[in-house]
C-alpha cells in the first residue's frame, strides 16, 4: 500500500468516453491528499477529445491520449489506458493510480494493480457497478451538476438553480457495530482505535464514508450506537470499544 502524503505519486487517467469534462476538478482535489500528481492523461476517441473534452484538458494541463477506432465497437481507449498504468507502475513513475470512470470493465486492471503493491482510487459516478467500486481500495463518488436545457431563445444551457440537498437520515450500519466486535477480540483491553476503524471500514467498503449515513465525522457516527462507547486515550487519541452488556434483573420474592 502506497504512502499517503507528498512522498506519494499519483497518475490520474481519465475515461473521456465514459464521463464528464466536469469531473476533472473534483478528481484533483481528491487526490491532492494521496500525494503529488506525476501524471495527468485523457483518454478517448477523436470525437470525444475534439469536441467537449478539449478545453478542459488543456485548462487542467491535462495529456490528451487520442485513439482512433479501427473497427466499429471496438474501445481502444480502454486497452491505451491499462497498458499505460501499467508502464508506470513498472517504471515506478507511480505508486497511487486514480481511475476516472465508472465502466466496470476496469475492475481487472485494478486488481492487477493491487497486487503489485499499487493504490488505486476510483472517482465513479453514482451508477458505478460494485464490482468497479470494490476491486478499488477508495471509492469517491461524483455527481455531475444538473442543467436546464436551452430557452426558445436559443440561448445556452445554465445550470439549474441551486437547491439546498435534503438533509441525510442518520442510519447506524450494522457492519460497524461488526467491526468493532471483531477487531476488539485481538486486542487486550478490548479497545479499537478510531483511526484504524475507520481503516478497516473503508478496506471492507471502499466507498464508505460517515457523510452517506448523515453523520458530519466518524466520532460523531460511533457515538449515536448505544452499544459503543468513545473514550479519550493519552495523546489525544480516541478509542472505541463494546459497552457490557447489561445484566439481567433477577426476580425476586415477594
Amino acid at each position: 500500500m502506497a504512502d499517503h502524503g507528498d512522498n506519494g505519486r499519483v497518475a490520474v487517467l481519465v475515461d473521456c468516453d465514459n464521463t464528464s469534462p466536469e469531473v476533472l476538478a473534483y478528481a484533483l482535489q481528491v487526490v491532492a491528499q494521496f500525494g503529488r500528481v506525476v501524471m495527468r492523461r485523457g483518454y478517448g476517441n477523436h470525437q470525444t477529445l475534439a469536441n467537449k473534452w478539449q478545453e478542459a484538458l488543456v485548462r487542467m494541463a491535462f495529456t490528451p491520449c487520442l485513439q482512433y477506432q479501427y473497427a466499429s465497437g471496438k474501445n481502444t481507449s480502454d486497452i491505451a489506458l491499462a497498458l499505460d498504468a501499467q508502464e508506470a507502475l513498472f517504471d515506478e513513475r507511480a505508486d497511487t493510480f486514480c481511475l476516472v470512470t465508472s465502466d466496470s470493465d476496469f475492475a481487472y486492471l485494478c486488481r492487477k494493480l493491487r497486487e503489485r503493491g499499487a493504490t488505486v482510487l476510483i472517482v465513479g459516478e453514482a451508477k458505478t457497478p460494485d464490482a468497479l467500486q470494490n476491486a478499488s481500495d477508495q471509492f469517491f463518488m461524483w455527481q455531475a451538476a444538473e442543467v436546464v436545457p436551452a430557452g426558445d431563445g436559443g440561448a445556452e444551457a445554465k445550470p439549474a438553480a441551486a437547491q439546498v440537498p435534503a438533509p441525510v437520515k442518520k442510519r447506524r450500519p450494522k457492519a460497524l457495530l461488526d467491526a468493532v466486535a471483531l477487531m476488539a477480540e485481538s486486542t487486550g483491553d478490548g479497545k479499537v482505535g478510531l483511526g484504524a476503524l475507520g481503516q478497516y471500514m473503508k478496506r471492507t467498503n471502499p466507498s464508505f464514508a460517515p457523510k452517506v449515513y448523515g453523520h458530519s465525522t466518524l466520532s460523531d457516527m460511533v457515538r449515536c450506537y448505544p452499544e459503543l462507547a468513545v473514550t479519550q486515550g493519552q495523546g489525544n487519541g480516541w478509542w472505541v470499544s463494546l459497552k457490557p452488556a447489561a445484566e439481567p434483573i433477577k426476580a425476586t420474592a415477594g
